[in-house]
């Protein structure tokens, strides 16, 4: 599924065309990556109910600005305001479907209830991440990668080198082989409480 996005460009700059921008409806944004960096401007609401879309965060997005051809890119930042429900502003990044890049993507947490360690042992689900850094082409960018944890017992973990990448994406070089992802951890009261669960 391709997630579409219609930008128009944008000629004023600095800090009160920017407000009168947003007081009209429209967040500002930048394009950058190979080629001229592009000021661009996109509706606030269609932009705000966008970035509550997980897939939004974790895909490689077609841009379309003044109705031009379709550029690849990938959502790099975007800021809120403290408060309101606000996009005061977004960042992309053009991508090259025949270089590899990086990129976070969301980890999807399964079968926590059903651990041996949480059903029979009491134990909790802890969350080291939340999301991996991966290396690949723009084509093989997963929307998730999914962490079965159904067979953890209490106290054991599942590693980075036990996740199961879709093809052609590896981890990104900062993670450690042994880098835990999530674990169960003993319910409060320790070993004790743990039996009594258990009985």
């Amino acid at each position: 599924m391709t997630i579409e996005v219609k930008a128009t460009s944008r000629q004023a700059q600095g800090t009160g065309a920017s407000r009168r921008l947003r007081n009209s409806g429209r967040t500002p944004g930048i394009v950058y990556g190979s080629g001229d960096v592009q000021m661009i401007e996109l509706d606030h609401n269609d932009l705000y109910y966008a970035l509550r879309n997980e897939a939004f965060h974790a895909s490689v997005l077609s841009l379309s600005v003044d109705g031009a051809g379709a550029q690849s890119v990938v959502l790099r930042d975007y800021q809120m305001h403290p408060y309101k429900q606000l996009v005061l502003h977004i960042d992309f990044q053009r991508v090259d479907a025949s270089k590899k890049m990086h990129a976070k993507v969301p980890l999807h947490f399964l079968n926590g209830d059903a651990a041996p360690g949480v059903k029979l042992g009491g134990g909790l689900v802890s969350h080291a991440l939340n999301e991996l850094d991966v290396v690949c082409l723009p084509g093989n960018l997963p929307e998730f990668i999914e962490v079965d944890l159904g067979g953890l017992e209490v106290g054991k973990s599942i590693h980075v080198s036990d996740l199961k990448l879709p093809k052609g994406v590896e981890v990104a070089t900062h993670h450690h082989a042994g880098d835990a992802v999530a674990s169960v951890q003993a319910p409060r009261g320790g070993a004790a409480a743990a039996e009594a669960a258990a009985e």
